[in-house]
């Protein structure tokens, strides 16, 4: 299983300092949350991990070879990117083309893909015919097709009403369990975090800094027990206090520049 190993990262933008020195490792099998006030480079450290932006300092590996020139990971991102002409099976077949898979190895993986992810039935269908939750079963249906090492995720479920979000957290939970992957997962929302994450990192304002690793204290697998129920929101609750002051000052430099 490949691990993602995240040293000494820094960026900027022009004149702007986005990160600050971060480093972390992302074991196998692990799903890390990433939270903190907005504007703090949650997003900026995820496409660098993912090797779409060079840092201006540090370097990001997965073994001991660099992100940038792999190719095990893949995005999920939290506005679906689906193409509108193509059905839910040729949107998960798009990220399995030039390949070299033959046609019959992609109908297979796409069929089981669209299995897991409960789609199967709507494989013909075009995106808009699709609710908000669907589109996104879809992104990360086509996200699993490559089998990836290691899923890098950006705010998935915050384009999605309440009740959408709680089912399909319910579904990222049964696939994550079965996925055999890590998992690198950027969200505003700590109820979010505290269901699904084994560690949390809490980042400090821009520029982004690591001010504290949290553990979950409850087992993925046992957080849906009523039983531990309160540590849960325990959990969330510390998180939420290691945030609360450093995103109400983020909140008043936003009112302040508008």
């Amino acid at each position: 299983m490949a691990r993602l190993v995240v040293e000494n990262v820094s960026h900027r933008f022009g004149d702007l300092d986005v990160l600050s020195d971060v480093s972390f490792e992302l074991s196998a099998n692990e799903i890390l949350a990433i939270v903190g006030p907005s504007g703090c480079g949650k997003s900026t450290l995820l496409s660098i991990a993912g090797g779409l932006l060079t840092p201006t300092q540090g370097r990001v590996q997965i073994g001991d070879v660099p992100a940038s020139s792999l190719n095990p990971l893949t995005f999920v991102f939290q506005d679906f990117a689906l193409l509108p002409w193509r059905t839910v099976a040729g949107n998960v077949a798009l990220a399995l083309e030039h390949r070299g898979l033959s046609a019959a190895e992609e109908r297979d993986i796409v069929a089981d893909v669209l299995a897991r992810t409960g789609l199967s039935d709507f494989a013909k269908a075009l995106p808009k015919q699709l609710s908000g939750g669907m589109r996104q079963r879809v992104g990360l249906a086509r996200a699993l097709a490559v089998r990836p090492a290691i899923l890098l995720m950006d705010e998935p479920l915050s384009a999605l009403d309440s009740q959408t979000r709680d089912l399909l957290m319910e579904d990222l939970e049964r696939l994550l369990e079965q996925g055999g992957m890590s998992v690198l997962y950027v969200t505003h929302n700590l109820d979010e975090a505290a269901r699904l994450a084994d560690h949390a990192l809490v980042f400090s304002r821009r520029p982004g800094r690591i001010r504290a690793t949290s553990i979950a204290p409850v087992a993925r697998r046992l957080r849906g027990d009523p039983a531990h129920a309160a540590a849960v929101a325990d959990w969330r609750a510390q998180l939420w206090g290691m945030i609360r002051d450093e995103a109400a000052a983020a909140d008043r430099e936003t009112l302040h520049a508008g």
